[in-house]
């Protein structure tokens, strides 16, 4: 299954100040490795590189964008997005995975049913969750990401093998 050649790393927030930072939210394990890795991207492919960045709360971080001096600058950045070429991250350990590598992977059964297609990964402060959408447009199912639930990732067969928590299997044999 083709992926995008670039990953998204973070974005840009609100203006910080008057002196041109803004707050980024980063999607990277630890916040502010997405200052060290030089030159990004924006969805145009505009280089953005970060001149200095500080820890804000939780996963922000209030960065100083090269070329970008003052407060309209910073604000006129507000939502761009930050992407980074694949091949400059690291490869992943096993039983590792980048978020964008789990998006459209397709989603069975141990016996091999169709569930849907991996739509999302999500992190509400509890560990990963799996948005998978059933095929036949029925409501979304959110699956924990954990060796029990999802004790199969075949990146290169481009699917993953889903076996419910018992919660979740009851909710759906009574919908």
């Amino acid at each position: 299954m083709p992926r995008d050649d670039r990953i998204l790393l973070g974005i840009v927030g609100a203006a910080h100040g008057v002196r041109g930072e803004v707050r980024i939210k980063s999607y990277t394990a630890e916040p502010m490795a997405l200052a060290g890795y030089g030159a990004l991207t924006d969805d145009s492919g505009r280089a953005i590189e970060i001149a200095r960045a500080r820890s804000a709360k939780g996963d922000m971080l209030v960065a100083k964008i090269k070329g970008v001096d003052d407060r309209s600058a910073a604000e006129a950045l507000n939502g761009t997005r930050l992407y980074i070429e694949r091949d400059r991250l690291p490869a992943p350990d096993a039983d590792e995975f980048y978020h964008a590598d789990l998006i459209g992977l397709l989603a069975e059964t141990p016996d091999g049913a169709a569930l849907g297609t991996v739509t999302a990964v999500e992190d509400h402060g509890a560990g990963d969750i799996l948005d998978i959408a059933p095929a036949d447009g029925a409501p979304t199912l959110m699956i924990p990401f954990t060796q029990a639930a999802v004790p199969l990732v075949d990146i290169a067969g481009g699917r993953i093998v889903v076996d419910p928590p018992e919660e979740i299997a009851g909710e759906e044999e009574g919908a």
